[in-house]
């Protein structure tokens, strides 16, 4: 019974040996077939066994390459019965050709070479064209296909979607998925196109911004400094010494890197590393203060290759808007303070904005704005209460009085501030605080409203000197728009414009001059809502030229380090 057992044992053994050796596709280093008629039999063969070998092994069709989308490719496949698409009988179809040289220029694109298994693919084709004997390779022919395979649809998802697909939506990317069954029918028909570049082109975003940002990358990089400088990670731990002695090693090898301080294997002293900051700070010809600070941090990384992945992340933002924009909308780009409002392929007019600071941001939202308020009331966020008002009325009752404001319970009754024991609040208080509509009011002299969970809006201010600033990341979250009077008249001359017969316009452009003169607290709803769209946009191209703006919410940061940090 023992023997037996054994036997079985042994038997078990090769059996699994058997079939691992049969399915490893490291071991199918040669499917040797001397007649190129029958290449196409053994290759297909060859490309299942690959795929199910893959498909076992998280996408690995040997030691040097894993396939990124392995799911997509073994469905392709099956949908065509695991022919070879790449060749034909020991030659090339043209549509690989097309395909390496659009590898070679995809950072035209905004794409990275290596995210493509590029010299991957040059190597077996080199092998394939070069060696007479690979040549009649089933295994080479097949491992090509896939990997080609693989690489289109990495193409077409990065073209359409983009690499922020986790940043902009929950849904995966599988073969039962909306986007992987897009994905796999896009590559059946990349597979019958007799030009790849214009059939790719042709799934990117259709936007403008986009469009024009894309045509300056070569631009770009004619003059790019391809060298890698050391990227400074901050801020650091305060409280943790390794954190923080890693941080000034790492800013001492990027200021040698800028001959800016010796090469030293030791940590320069205080005095040292601020004369270093200095000579750093006066090639990028910017105050010479020698101080650490977030500043120099991003002067220090504002290096060409770190400038080129703010173009892949502005790209790829473009590609989580919606397939198409209204004929009119609002669009705010906060990094670049600015507010275009689009009429059918125009930009009708522009007006600079004031956005939240960095603690209190403006968030990004698509919307629509409702309605207009002029001379509104500001009922302060409770935030700014908490934060800033409160301990000053710890101290001084009066303080709201002072500054213009009033208290109120609320159902808007009057509360008296001297009456109310302020020290027993922390956190925040039971009661609003609000400020009369006025020429002071912190919202000027209009107000508009869009439905969202943040409870921001656009508006006037009575703080208009502001916009001269460069900077303008300065509200508590709200956009003031300084061209708010266009604004308003483009809402109602849109409103009266698509009025439908039959139907009353309560409101005009010369019924809002009215009502401003008499200063009128008045709401006005908008018939035909007009979208809204604030987003995040560090890059752009202005007369060919790219233009970067300042990371204000360190956004681009945050995708750099999660996406693009082996970039």
């Amino acid at each position: 019974m023992k023997d037996r057992i054994t036997t079985c044992y042994i038997a078990l053994i090769i059996l699994c040996f058997l079939f691992f050796s049969c399915h490893n596709s490291g071991n199918l280093k040669e499917n040797i077939v001397s007649n190129p008629e029958k290449m196409d039999e053994q290759t297909s063969e060859s490309i299942h066994e690959l795929l199910d070998y893959a498909l076992l092994n998280q996408g690995k069709t040997d030691d040097s390459t894993r396939l990124k989308y392995v799911l997509l490719v073994n469905s392709f496949y099956k949908e065509n019965n695991y022919n070879s698409n790449w060749s034909k009988k020991e030659k090339w179809a043209p549509i690989a050709d097309s395909l390496l040289l659009f590898l070679d220029n995809v950072k035209l694109y905004g794409l990275y070479p290596k995210d493509y298994h590029l010299k991957r693919l040059l190597n077996i084709k080199k092998i394939l064209d070069t060696d007479s004997i690979q040549r009649m390779n089933a295994i080479q022919w097949s491992m090509a296909d896939v990997i080609f395979t693989d690489v289109s649809i990495g193409i077409l998802k990065d073209l359409k979607y983009g690499r922020l697909i986790k940043y902009g939506s929950s849904t995966a990317i599988n073969d039962s998925s909306i986007k992987g069954k897009w994905l796999v029918n896009q590559l059946q028909l990349l597979m019958k196109q007799s030009s790849l570049s214009p059939y790719l082109n042709s799934i990117e975003p259709p936007y403008k911004g986009y469009q024009q940002l894309k045509g300056g990358i070569k631009r770009f990089l004619d003059s790019m400094d391809n060298r890698i400088y050391t990227y400074v990670k901050y801020p650091f731990k305060k409280n943790n010494p390794k954190d923080s002695l890693f941080f000034i090693r790492t800013v001492q090898k990027r200021l040698i890197e800028s001959k800016c301080i010796m090469d030293t294997t030791g940590l320069p002293d205080s005095l040292h590393l601020a004369v270093a900051v200095k000579k750093f700070q006066k090639l990028k010809a910017v105050k010479q203060d020698g101080n650490i600070s977030a500043t120099l941090i991003r002067q220090l990384n504002n290096t060409d290759v770190e400038k080129f992945k703010r173009i892949a992340i502005t790209l790829d933002r473009y590609k989580l808007l919606p397939d198409s924009m209204p004929e009119k909308f609002i669009w705010v780009n906060l990094p670049g303070y600015y507010l275009q409002v689009w009429d059918h392929d125009t930009v009708a007019f522009s007006s600079k904005i004031i956005c939240g600071k960095p603690e209190t941001r403006t968030p990004l939202l698509n919307s629509a704005i409702s309605d207009m308020i002029t001379y509104p009331t500001w009922t302060v966020p409770t935030s700014i209460i908490a934060k800033q008002y409160l301990p000053k009325l710890k101290s001084n009752p009066y303080y709201l009085a002072k500054i213009g404001l009033k208290l109120v319970t609320e159902k808007g009754v009057d509360v008296d501030p001297t009456k109310i024991k302020w020290s027993k609040y922390t956190k925040g208080i039971p009661f609003k605080v609000m400020q009369n509509s006025g020429d002071d009011n912190a919202l000027g002299i209009i107000k508009f409203n869009f439905n969202n969970p943040f409870a921001v809006y656009l508006h006037d201010t009575n703080q208009r000197y502001l916009f001269k600033n460069s900077k303008r990341a300065l509200s508590h979250g709200c956009v003031r728009v300084q061209e708010w009077e266009k604004l308003a008249f483009f809402i109602a001359r849109n409103d009266s414009a698509n009025l439908k017969p039959g139907d009353q316009l309560r409101y005009n452009t010369d019924s809002i001059h009215t009502w401003i003169a008499a200063k009128k607290h008045l709401r006005i709803d908008v018939k035909n809502k007009l979208r809204l769209f604030i987003n995040y946009f560090s890059c752009e191209a202005k007369d060919g030229k790219i233009k970067f703006y300042e990371d204000i919410y360190s956004d681009d940061k945050e995708l750099r380090e999660k996406y693009f940090t082996d970039k």
